[in-house]
């Protein structure tokens, strides 16, 4: 991709974690923890849902940069920082802007926010950003 420049807005990724989903994977990466589907554990612990697996975040940031930029776009570092809970049948919107062009080399700040029905959000997972190679 040409013509990317500081302040671009990196097209949003949206998705909506249902139990199912969660299930899966957990499946994939062998992450069977209790609090991720067995409502039995989460009540003495006063969690309303399950909690989705912070693995997915990752995941999801990336997919939000691949998406973007095509599969010739190399993501050479990543960080995120949890800030909320996430939890089943919850939607997340993931946010990015670019910071920084240096030749190939873009940098990329990001979040992640749990949608409200109003619109607004919670902030899930910030700061979070990454450096792609194009």
């Amino acid at each position: 991709m040409t013509g990317v420049a500081v302040g671009d807005a990196v097209p949003e990724l949206v998705r909506r974690f249902e139990l199912a989903d969660m299930v899966a994977y957990a499946g994939a990466t062998w992450d069977w923890h209790r609090m991720h589907y067995d409502p039995a554990f989460l009540e003495p612990r006063k969690l309303p849902a399950p909690v989705v697996d912070g693995q997915v975040f990752g995941a999801l940031l990336a997919e939000q940069v691949q998406d973007w930029l095509g599969p010739s776009a190399r993501l050479t570092k990543m960080r995120f920082r949890f800030k909320n809970l996430v939890f089943a049948d919850e939607t997340v919107r993931c946010t990015g802007v670019v910071t920084g062009v240096d030749g190939g080399l873009l940098t990329i700040e990001q979040k992640v926010e749990v949608v409200q029905d109003d619109g607004g959000g919670r902030v899930a997972v910030a700061p979070a950003g990454c450096e792609v190679r194009l």
